[in-house]
């Protein structure tokens, strides 16, 4: 069974929804041949988080990043943990790890492959296999938000939520792809544990 930490901050809960969204589709028989077992780690407000949860970290098969995206990057919070995990990047603890990441903000683009790309270098420096969406865009006319990868990305998911809703106000084509990204994470997983 493989072990999926969910590494986030969410400011205004629609970060934590996206969040839960992906523990729960990796946690569930009915989308995943693989068993798997996703954990929450959420970052508080000051930007910690628990020695239990460093540990998760450390015993984890996958970490999956999220934060919203803040004037172009993640949030502070989110940071500061990254900052914090320089331990185990000395030490290379989270060397060959499944890596992946989400980020939810209000605009359409809103400069969110910022916060994607910054995830990413995150992952490289840790030593990580870093793993994108694997699903084309729903770029016809057809499509609306109600379409998984409405918004075109490959690095990871890049949700909308307009400022002014609710936590669950994320665009179902975002909710949907987040469960296609967390079978994509355990299968991925799943397959090179085999294979070490």
């Amino acid at each position: 069974m493989s072990n999926i930490a969910i590494l986030y901050y969410s400011g205004y809960g629609h970060t934590h929804h996206l969040a839960t969204t992906l523990a729960d589709a990796v946690n569930s028989p009915q989308t995943n041949v693989q068993q798997a077992n996703a954990q929450l780690i959420r970052i508080d407000d000051d930007g910690e988080i628990t020695p239990e949860q460093w540990e998760t970290l450390l015993n984890a098969d996958a970490i999956i990043y999220g934060s919203p995206t803040y004037m172009g990057a993640p949030a502070w919070q989110f940071k500061k943990v990254a900052d914090a995990s320089s331990k185990p990047w000395f030490e290379l603890t989270w060397k060959d790890k499944i890596a992946g990441g989400f980020t939810v903000s209000a605009a359409t683009n809103g400069d969110k492959a910022s916060t994607i790309n910054y995830f990413m270098t995150l992952s490289q420096q840790h030593g990580q296999i870093w793993v994108g969406t694997g699903l084309h865009p729903a770029g016809k006319l057809e499509h609306t938000s109600a379409d998984i990868n409405w918004s075109g990305s490959f690095a990871g998911i890049m949700a909308i939520a307009r400022a002014d809703a609710e936590p669950e106000g994320i665009y179902q084509g975002d909710i949907e792809m987040a469960k296609a990204y967390a079978e994509r994470i355990v299968t991925i997983t799943e397959r090179l544990a085999v294979v070490a």
